[in-house]
């Protein structure tokens, strides 16, 4: 009794919620009950018997209560008295040693002076039989038939011709008044394909119906069961009775050939006009691809034998099927894999991520059918074929971070679930996206357009609810089958599943380049970092052991110098030599400085810059010696960094700002800076003698110098100083100059990292 309670509890619990998906719950593998063309008994694994329908009585001389705990030998006077005593027993053990036991090949026997087919299936627990009527309505024997039929079936390579062969094959077998094909689409509607049906009929050729009208537990059966027969759907049920009950059991009859339909499809049928029906299940890689629905205006019983020989052509049927459509497909993918390939061997070949995506004959858009292709890749966005514009492809990427966590995505639908893509459905109404970083919003993204379409549905697809007295909502079936046309827009054509496939195949190889130059600059780096140290290390030693023969070289030349018998030329002479040893002196200070940058490393700190600037700016007027020289400090804004380094930086900067504006009538140098919110720039403007544009970036460099400053003091190393200090600081620094206008001199500190490292 527990069990069966239980049962019904929860039975009720659902009739109680019911939804417009509630269809998809309804336990029609356990209806209780079978239909009315046979009787079912069940047995434990002792052979008595736990279960028997109701209508056992109108089958043989005993009931249902009469039979339940009782052997099952005791129906053998009851069953085939022409077989041995314990003959079910025997027939059980004897499918017990075979595979594929669920469910067997049936065994004729006679009641009554009618031929029935027991049907054996293997439950769980014990064992599932099944007596159905041997008489068919259906005269024809479809075994020696289906041979024909076949060859018939088979006799077109075109997909569609295949089907529309089988129905009418199928017509001619079965003599229903209408054999339809019908196939379901992604989002499990389906729509009527193929319609061969007697004359005066309607057609329902390309109607659509929703996923609900057979719903996913029906599917799940029709997967299991390649055939299902409803002889009359008004027909009164029996009731499955068992052990220690005289209420229904629920039974789990998903391989059952007797098994009772869901009230709702009855009525649904009813609601059609149809008095009966009969379905073979297509198979396409294992999933239900659709069905061959037979629809008949009258009472119509075809026997098991008969279905199970329908049920060869539903095999052949999804084998051919299956056939065609893989050929259509290696055709389909062979051209986009070949795509794949190609970008492959493009990124290998040391080219740039983009250059391989777009710059060739074969793009990233030959990968799927699709019109439109974008890459967002090291902060830049790559684009071909029809787009959106940069504005809505920002905003797409940030959708896509905040609301996708797939690595890889598809919708054909894309204006319905993102708004900001309506404008843009003429070329964005459906996208395929591939993740290569979310923390980078680097991605692969293909765009297909909007592909208005019009949809003939049989009636409204909602699935009306009615409120009983109670309160309580159920599904009632649809009562109008009129037809209710539907206009979709904002959908593009869906992807296929090649699509996806060869768009994940190019996804993981530009992972695998990226990957792969990203390990090379990691080397290039490494190697950097070493030479860099190693010229340091160099830089130093040679500055250092350099100090002592130059000091030697001055000390000798002063001794020479003080010798009276030196005439006038020998005294220039050492004098030149005294003033090359002091230029090298500074020389090696110099690159001895450059690289201490190098190993330099303290924490930063918060500099005053108005008393760094200023402290500077007196110790050039005095040095300077020139009343007319005018420096100005604007405005000064304060860093963090290293207090001696900024302080050189500055102080190269102003030094060489006064130093090449000295010939002018009134030397200036103006200090002045600005906050961009991210940076503080500082600008250093003189009215000096300028700098030719191609000398611009020359002059940072180690030792190089422009043309025009010859005769000016110096040794080219002090703007390569303030360089490696500002790549130390994370900053930058670049000038604007022309000959004969002076220049100006910008060092941007990036704020967030501004500090040395």
């Amino acid at each position: 009794m527990y069990i069966y309670e239980r049962y019904i509890l929860n039975h009720i619990s659902f009739m109680n919620t019911t939804n417009l998906t509630n269809c998809d719950y309804e336990p029609i593998h356990i209806p209780g009950k079978i239909q009315a063309h046979g009787f079912l008994i069940t047995l434990n694994d002792d052979f008595n018997i736990s279960g028997c329908s109701e209508n056992i009585k109108e089958f043989i001389a005993i009931t249902a209560t009469e039979c339940l705990g009782k052997h099952i030998s005791i129906l053998d006077d009851l069953l085939g008295k022409a077989n041995s005593p314990s003959f079910i027993v025997q027939l059980i053990q004897l499918y017990t040693t075979r595979k594929g036991f669920e469910p067997a090949n049936p065994y004729l026997i006679e009641i009554g002076g009618l031929h029935y087919n027991l049907i054996l299936c293997k439950q769980t627990t014990g064992y599932l039989l099944e007596f159905e009527n041997e008489l068919s309505d259906l005269d024809l024997d479809i075994r020696d038939n289906i041979g024909h039929s076949l060859s018939e079936i088979l006799s077109d390579t075109d997909l569609s011709q295949l089907l529309d062969n089988a129905a009418n094959e199928i017509k001619k077998i079965i003599g229903y008044d209408r054999v339809m094909v019908y196939r379901f689409h992604e989002d499990d509607h389906g729509e009527v394909i193929v319609d061969v049906k007697n004359e005066g009929l309607e057609s329902l050729l390309n109607i659509h119906y929703p996923a609900s009208d057979i719903p996913k537990q029906a599917r799940h059966l029709y997967i299991k069961n390649l055939t299902r027969i409803i002889a009359d759907v008004n027909a009164k049920t029996s009731d499955i009775i068992a052990l220690g009950s005289t209420m229904t059991m629920a039974f789990d009859l998903t391989h059952s050939t007797l098994r009772a339909v869901s009230p709702i499809h009855i009525q649904y049928l009813k609601n059609m006009g149809v008095a009966s029906s009969f379905s073979i299940s297509i198979i396409h890689k294992g999933q239900l691809w659709g069905l061959i629905a037979c629809h008949n205006y009258s009472p119509r019983f075809i026997n098991y034998k008969q279905r199970a020989a329908s049920r060869l052509i539903s095999q052949v049927l999804s084998s051919a099927l299956s056939y065609k459509q893989m050929e259509l497909d290696q055709v389909r993918i062979a051209d986009l894999q070949a795509a794949v390939e190609t970008l492959s061997k493009q990124l290998l070949r040391n080219d740039t991520v983009d250059h391989a995506l777009f710059e060739h004959d074969v793009k990233i858009l030959h990968v799927t059918e699709s019109t439109g292709a974008v890459l967002f890749f090291d902060n830049q966005i790559y684009k071909c074929g029809q787009t959106p514009d940069d504005d809505f492809l920002k905003d797409l990427r940030i959708w896509l971070n905040e609301y996708i966590h797939l690595d890889v995505f598809s919708t054909d639908h894309l204006p319905q679930q993102n708004p900001l893509a309506i404008p843009y459905k003429d070329c964005a109404s459906g996208i395929l996206v591939c993740r290569l970083s979310k923390e980078m919003g680097e991605y692969l993204i293909w765009f297909k357009p909007e592909r208005i379409s019009t949809v003939t549905w049989a009636g409204n697809p909602e699935k009306p609810v009615t409120i009983d007295d109670q309160g309580i909502a159920s599904i009632s079936p649809r009562t109008s089958f009129a037809k209710w046309t539907q206009t979709i827009a904002l959908t593009s054509e869906p992807w296929k599943k090649t699509d996806i496939k060869c768009a994940m195949l190019l996804m993981d190889e530009v992972a695998f380049a990226i990957s792969r130059k990203a390990n090379e600059v990691r080397v290039l780096n490494e190697r950097i970092k070493k030479a860099y140290e190693e010229l340091d290390a160099f830089s130093y030693t040679i500055s250092h052991d350099l100090k002592n023969p130059i000091s030697s070289i001055k000390g000798y030349s002063q001794l020479l110098s003080r010798n009276p018998s030196l005439n006038d030329q020998a005294q220039y002479m050492v004098k030149r030599i005294e003033e090359g040893a002091d230029k090298m002196k500074n020389m090696v200070g110099d690159v001895l400085h450059y690289s201490l940058v190098g190993e330099y490393s303290r924490k930063p700190t918060v500099i005053d810059m108005a008393k760094l600037l200023n402290d500077t700016k007196d110790e050039l007027l005095i040095a300077s010696h020139s009343p007319a020289l005018s420096i100005n400090i604007l405005n000064t804004i304060d860093l963090i960094g290293d207090p001696t380094m900024i302080m050189q930086v500055f102080s190269n900067l102003l030094n060489n700002a006064v130093k090449y504006s000295k010939e002018a009538k009134f030397p200036e140098v103006t200090v002045a800076c600005e906050d961009t919110g991210e940076t503080v720039i500082y600008a250093i403007r003189d009215n000096g003698i300028g700098i030719e544009a191609g000398d611009h970036g020359k002059i940072f460099e180690l030792f190089k110098r422009s043309d025009r400053v010859k005769d000016y003091e110096g040794s080219g190393v002090g703007l390569s100083i303030v360089r490696r200090i500002m790549d130390k600081h994370s900053g930058k620094i670049w000038l604007e100059s022309e000959p004969g206008q002076g220049s100006v001199f910008y060092v941007a500190f990036n704020k967030e990292l501004s500090g040395v490292h």
